[in-house]
């Protein structure tokens, strides 16, 4: 049986910095990922190398895109770790931080997980990434917001299977 760990001994796990680059995707010019959201390039970052956020018309190239993925991942962990004071399995950190990545670490940590994870409900921890399941006020469950969300709602699915231990990152 495999036993969790404390948060400070985790890292992401090279499987999952594989997987972040695959959902990300490689944009090499800055795109708006949905109207009204930060631009944003290379497999999602939001800040340049330099600290100042990404402007439409910025360029990456893949190594450099791979490089702040790999700083914004640690940036991310750095957070989580403040956050959550429970014990984790890697398939379980690998989920938040993929979820952090994505909606912000900030914005994990504001919402019940850490609080579940400390009363040693995990399953309750990792239905709550379901609950990211919204862009700018519209349902990414829903199919008629699939357009719109492009493949959030997934994702999501993704994370939960992964962290319940039912997938791979």
């Amino acid at each position: 049986m495999r036993m969790r760990v404390p948060i400070a001994l985790l890292a992401a796990s090279l499987t999952l910095g594989g997987g972040l680059a695959l959902k990300e995707g490689f944009t090499p010019t800055a795109i708006r990922p949905v109207p009204g959201d930060r631009p944003t390039y290379g497999h999602g970052s939001t800040v340049r190398a330099d600290g100042q956020p990404v402007q439409m018309g910025d360029k990456i190239t893949p190594t450099a895109a791979l490089q702040l993925m790999v700083r914004d991942v640690s940036a991310k962990e750095s957070v989580l770790r403040k956050c959550i004071d429970a014990p984790l399995h890697q398939y379980e950190f690998d989920a938040f931080v993929s979820l952090a990545y994505n909606v912000g670490a900030e914005s994990l940590c504001r919402s019940s997980i850490p609080r579940k994870l400390a009363a040693g409900d995990y399953a309750g921890a990792c239905r709550t990434i379901l609950d990211f399941k919204r862009v700018q006020g519209r349902d990414c469950s829903l199919a008629q917001n699939k357009g719109f969300c492009g493949g959030v709602w997934a994702r999501r699915q993704d994370e939960y299977r992964q962290c319940v231990g039912e997938i791979a990152p």
